[in-house]
């Protein structure tokens, strides 16, 4: 009977724990415009919490048993702060009222500080209000590419193969689609200590996914497989590839496997290899991409972003006060005077002098390039980063958000030569001589969260051993429950309405 007793209880215990989880969802609006707040920070407790989306939503996972003195905390800021009870929380949308600075608030301010001043006190606290110390962080990374091809079109001069004509060359061109999308998600651990020139970092995924059109791959790869078979007819062994667009030209070599059919226990084989290797490539790519958008923080006297350590280069103009949760932040307007490439927004703790959000976006294109038919153009780079005090009362990363656009064009004659140095006669066996004519519009937007922020010092980090175990789940639709239970980024627009297109 007592054994009865302690199974019951158990029971109750962990269906207590299952109904005590909230997944609590809303938007964030202006109590005036009712238009939407994005990074506003949603909190449980003061502690762990979430970031609205750029459409002001959020949903929080809260896996703790609750009680009534556990609270909700949005703020946001420029905005009143507010807060709900936990149990009694049911709302849609939460509107918050823009702050008022009262005057005899700002007179408690030790002293009116010139912009001059302010700049100076923010560039020599940089090394005092940021933490570059070992810390592990709970991450979610969102990363959305959008291309769009504008001209493509091939013309066949010459072919040496007969079954390379216009026809087949325009069965090719037209396997590309016009329009494509690629998102990917990453939610895991990164352990990191912050160095301009040697940044440590170990990255352990939790769970990945992709989302894209399997559909546009699958018709590409119909048109390879016949690609291949043409080849493997005309093309002789120990051959190599040459290719040549006027002047450029490039030696390629043909591995001898592509002649011969693998046999079953190869088949296996190589399929375990590919995703063994498909794990190593997926965390290392994911890892240095994460690297390369953190390198580009402000704070590094380096980075593209020189506002504060080549402040010389910029006009700024202090536009006031505004409140940051309770913390009085000044809001300062910069233009490009100089030859700089960015103009921006940036807030600064009126007590510590750390710049605690920058919003930035470019004025000119910050690359262009136009040379014998190459073109390319890197016309817009815009982005915001957010911080909050950790447990070290150093400033940390809490959200960032960059969006980077380009134009890519092709227009030269490109040749395919077929060399073989083995073969009698002359070294040269096949030729493809063509006309390329392509323009690629591509779009990447980058959205990385920080939820939690732990300190720990270098022997733990240098324990810590990753290994590539995960690769992405492939979704060809977007799938809500695919996150549930996880404390993420609200998908945006693009995603939600992501489908595949039906074969």
């Amino acid at each position: 009977m007592k054994q009865v007793y302690i199974t019951i209880f158990v029971c109750f215990l962990s269906l207590n724990t299952v109904f005590s989880q909230k997944i609590i969802s809303a938007k964030v609006i202006d109590s005036t415009t009712k238009e939407p707040i994005p990074f506003a920070t949603i909190s449980y407790n003061k502690k762990s919490g979430v970031i609205s989306s750029e459409a002001g939503d959020f949903t929080i996972n809260i896996d703790t048993i609750t009680s009534e003195k556990d609270s909700l905390f949005i703020s946001c800021l420029g905005y009143n702060q507010k807060s709900y009870a936990i149990n009694n929380f049911s709302e849609t949308a939460i509107e918050l009222s823009t702050e008022d600075i009262e005057l005899d608030e700002v007179v408690l301010l030790n002293k009116q500080y010139t912009i001059d001043e302010i700049l100076e006190k923010v560039k020599d606290s940089l090394e005092i209000n940021y933490d570059t110390d070992f810390v592990q962080q709970r991450i979610f990374l969102r990363t959305s590419d959008y291309t769009n091809v504008l001209d493509k079109k091939v013309k066949l001069k010459e072919s040496t193969i007969p079954e390379i004509n216009q026809q087949f060359t325009d069965s090719i061109v037209n396997a590309i689609p016009k329009k494509s999308s690629y998102h990917t998600e990453v939610l895991g651990d990164y352990y990191l200590k912050m160095e301009e020139d040697n940044q440590l970092a170990k990255l352990d995924i939790i769970k990945a996914s992709e989302l894209y059109d399997k559909n546009n791959q699958l018709s590409f790869e119909g048109v390879e497989d016949k690609l291949q078979k043409i080849m493997r007819k005309h093309v002789k062994r120990d051959s190599y590839f040459k290719i040549k667009s006027g002047i450029i030209g490039a030696k390629s070599e043909i591995d001898s496997s592509f002649f011969e059919d693998e046999a079953m226990d190869t088949i296996v084989e190589n399929k375990l290899k590919k995703e063994k290797k498909k794990k190593e490539n997926f965390l290392k790519y994911r890892s240095s991409y994460l690297s390369s958008l953190l390198k580009k923080n402000f704070i590094y006297e380096d980075s593209d972003l020189n506002f504060i350590h080549k402040s010389r280069k910029y006009d700024f103009t202090l536009e006031g006060l505004v409140y940051l949760q309770t913390d009085l932040v000044y809001k300062i307007r910069f233009e490009p005077d100089g030859g700089a490439d960015f103009k921006g927004v940036m807030y600064v703790n009126a007590d510590d002098f750390a710049v605690v959000r920058l919003d930035y976006e470019n004025v000119k294109p910050l690359k262009k390039i136009n040379l014998f038919g190459v073109s390319y153009l890197n016309y817009l780079q815009r982005g915001t980063f957010l911080y909050e005090k950790n447990s070290r009362g150093k400033y940390s990363l809490k959200y960032l958000e960059e969006a980077n656009a380009e134009k890519v064009g092709f227009d030269r004659p490109l040749s395919i030569i077929e060399k073989n140095k083995n073969v009698k006669g002359r070294r040269k066996q096949n030729e493809v001589a063509t006309h390329v004519n392509f323009t690629l519009q591509n779009s990447i937007k980058n959205e990385l969260v920080i939820f939690e922020s732990t300190p720990i010092d270098k022997e733990i980090f240098e324990k810590i051993e990753i290994e590539p175990t995960m690769i992405p789940t492939y979704l060809p639709n977007y799938d809500p429950s695919f996150w549930e239970g996880y404390n993420i980024i609200a998908p945006n627009e693009a995603i939600k309405k992501f489908k595949s297109v039906e074969e």
